[in-house]
C-alpha cells in the first residue's frame, strides 16, 4: 500500500478531550506517536514527514494545552500527560508504537514507558527538561521558576513564539511560523506554562522512575542547545537501563534545523527495535 506522505491535521476526541492530529506513512507498518514540542504544533514534524512516512505508520499530535489542541489544567504536567498518551495508544489502537517525544514530550513519554511499559515499543526523547537538580537555560528557567505569572500576560504571546522561531537555523515557512503564533494566541502560552511549572515537582519523581525503564529508548539532542542544555539528556543516558545518546550539531529545535539528521535517528530507532 502506498504511503500516505502530506501532513494534513485534523480534529478528533480522545479521552474526551478534542485534539489535532495527523495522520500518515504506511498503515501496515511499525507506528510512529509523534508529540508536538512547545512552543510549537504538529508542523513541527512536516520536514521529517515525508522521509518517515515510507517506513511507519504516523500518528501526530499537539499535546493537549499544546499546539491547537484542546487545554485541560488536569492534563499539564507530565505525568498526568504520560497516562493520557496511555490512554491514547489504547483508543486508537497503536500497537506499540514508538513515541517520538522531544522537548515537552520527553518527561511524559517516559512517565508513560515507566507506567505503562506493555504498551509502548521504544522512544525517541531529548531536548526536554529532565535533569535533577533543574539544568534549563533561559527562557525557559524563568518560565518554570518565575513566581510572577501575570506579567507574562500582559505580553504578546506571538512573541515568544518568534523568539522561539528565530532561534532555528534556516528558518521555518512563513505559513508554519502563523500556526505556532495562532496556536499561543491569547491565553494560550500562559496557560501552556502550567506544564513546565510542574518540572521541580514531577522531574525528581520520574528520575526515581528511571533506572527501572526496559522499554529502549534513543535520546536525541543538539550539542549547542541553550534552552535545555545537553547534561539533561545525559543525565538520562546514565540512568536509563536501555538507552543509547545520539547527539547532533545544532540547537534546541534539531528536528527542524537537521530535519535530515533527526529522521535518521528516529529510523534508526525503529530499526533497531525490530
Amino acid at each position: 500500500m502506498t504511503a500516505t506522505t502530506e501532513l494534513e491535521p485534523h480534529f478528533r476526541t480522545v479521552g474526551g478531550v478534542r485534539i489535532r492530529s495527523a495522520q500518515g506513512g504506511d498503515p501496515k507498518a511499525p507506528a510512529l506517536l509523534l508529540t508536538s514540542p512547545w512552543p510549537e504544533s504538529v508542523y513541527a514534524f512536516a520536514s521529517i514527514w515525508e522521509t518517515l512516512a515510507p517506513h511507519a505508520r504516523l500518528f501526530a499530535i499537539d499535546l493537549p494545552g499544546f499546539g491547537a489542541s484542546e487545554s485541560r489544567e488536569e492534563l499539564l504536567s507530565p505525568r498526568a500527560m504520560g497516562e493520557f498518551l496511555a490512554g491514547l495508544i489504547a483508543e486508537v489502537e497503536l500497537e506499540r508504537p514508538h513515541i517520538v517525544g522531544p522537548d515537552v514530550g520527553t518527561a511524559a513519554a517516559l512517565f508513560a514507558a515507566a507506567s505503562h511499559p506493555e504498551q509502548i515499543g521504544g522512544l525517541v526523547v531529548g531536548t526536554g527538561g529532565v535533569a535533577v537538580p533543574l539544568d534549563l537555560g533561559e527562557p525557559l528557567k524563568s518560565w518554570v521558576l518565575d513566581p510572577d505569572l501575570d506579567k507574562y500576560r500582559q505580553m504578546d504571546p506571538g512573541v515568544f513564539v518568534d523568539v522561539a522561531a528565530d532561534t532555528i537555523a534556516g528558518g521555518i515557512p512563513f505559513e508554519i511560523r502563523t500556526d505556532y503564533r495562532q496556536s499561543y494566541a491569547g491565553e494560550r502560552f500562559v496557560e501552556s506554562m502550567l506544564y513546565v511549572r510542574r518540572y521541580p515537582e514531577q522531574l525528581p519523581e520520574l528520575a526515581e522512575l528511571l533506572p527501572r525503564i526496559e522499554t529502549p529508548v534513543t535520546i536525541v539532542s543538539g550539542r549547542n542547545d541553550p534552552v535545555v542544555p545537553l547534561a539533561n539528556s545525559e543525565f538520562l543516558h546514565e540512568r536509563l537501563p536501555n538507552s543509547r545518546l545520539e547527539v547532533i550539531e545544532g540547537g534546541h529545535f534539531i528536528w527542524e534545523e537537521e530535519p535530515a539528521r533527526y529522521a535518521a535517528a528516529v529510523l534508526g530507532s525503529l530499526k533497531g527495535a525490530g
